[in-house]
């Protein structure tokens, strides 16, 4: 009898401290929680050229200096070292690096950090990017709807196919899942219709430079506008009439609901990191077109990439790729961006 008294006891007082250490572990986990920052939009420009402020701008200066002038800066644990995350008013900023490594290592570090609450937040995946020859101009605005990752699957060189055919890609079925994310369709939607009349801005330069590349081609010598569509996103920065039969093919075979328009280094990884998030509902991203997805005007790959190799008088150094359009562009991207950054600011999505 006594016995059994005093195992009654125990048990008592250790269902006392698990109770007490329950509501004590809630509420360090309610308090952490109530002390996380709110972020409403975290914005992932991939690289800045210059400084942050002032000088020649590249993806992130514009909104820096709009939304994140004197704002806290923090290490992001698995970021990139020289790279913090900038956070004010519920704008967020994080440049997370070029390529797919990169974009989806710092994504995932930034949403996994417990300082911040990325709960009712939007993600932006915004910079420059190639576009299709055929159906868009520099300096044209892009909504994208669907990511393809141009590596998975199977690619072969030209020189050792039996059929020299424009395609080099195989299709493999077992990597779709990862090879092709699309995003929310009603917040696609939304974004579209908020953006999709905002005039865009080019230069003489890259006007003609366009023109004279393709034969004066009506759809080359237009006005750039905002157009919607899908974005195949390499580890590598590839150019040429074999790549860009590739990105068509992978559009056509995975049946992408939007035409391909760009090709980028990093939107299906952060879309890939959010995702596994539980994020992936509340992704945005915006492209500017800064070249084109095959070579101009004469220009070869040793010409462009080869730094041993000797400009001819033919080809102007800003003439071999992007004519002039580079910091147009970036104002399109903003004028675009900021749109979105407001409504979302405004409590309009």
């Amino acid at each position: 009898m006594k016995k059994a008294m005093i195992l009654t006891l125990v048990l008592l007082i250790t269902g006392m401290a698990l109770f007490s250490a329950g509501i004590t572990a809630g509420t360090k986990a309610e308090a952490a929680s109530a002390e996380a920052i709110p972020v409403k939009v975290l914005i992932l420009p991939k690289f800045e050229i210059g400084k942050l402020e002032g000088d020649f701008p590249g993806e992130a200066q514009y909104y820096f200096e709009r939304y994140l002038d004197g704002a806290e800066s923090y290490v992001i644990r698995g970021g990139q070292e020289d790279s913090p995350l900038y956070i004010k008013d519920g704008v967020a900023l994080c440049m997370p690096g070029i390529g797919k490594v990169n974009a989806a290592l710092c994504t995932a570090a930034v949403l996994s950090d417990e300082r911040f609450d990325f709960s009712d937040a939007y993600i932006i995946s915004t910079g420059c990017a190639g576009s299709a020859k055929g159906s868009t101009v520099m300096g044209d605005m892009f909504v994208i709807s669907t990511t393809v990752d141009y590596d998975l699957g199977h690619h072969a060189d030209i020189r050792e196919m039996e059929v020299r055919t424009a395609e080099t890609w195989f299709h493999d079925e077992s990597f779709d899942n990862a090879a092709v994310i699309r995003l929310n369709p009603e917040l696609t939607d939304k974004v579209w219709e908020l953006v999709k009349d905002l005039p865009m801005e080019t230069t003489e330069k890259t006007r003609n430079f366009m023109s004279v590349t393709f034969d004066g081609a009506e759809w080359a010598v237009r006005n750039p506008k905002v157009l919607r569509g899908t974005t195949v996103t390499g580890d590598n920065y590839w150019k040429g009439e074999y790549g860009h039969a590739n990105a068509l093919k992978m559009i056509q075979v995975y049946g992408c609901p939007d035409p391909y328009v760009t090709t980028e280094m990093e939107d299906n990884a952060v879309c890939a990191a959010a995702r596994r998030m539980g994020m992936l509902d509340r992704v945005i991203v915006l492209r500017v077109s800064v070249n084109m997805d095959v070579f101009m005007n004469g220009v070869t790959p040793e010409c462009l990439w080869n730094p041993e190799y000797e400009i001819s008088s033919d080809h102007e150094e800003d003439e071999l790729e992007e004519a002039d359009i580079f910091a147009t562009a970036m104002k399109n991207n903003f004028t675009v961006g900021s749109a979105v950054i407001d409504a979302i600011l405004a409590g309009d999505f």
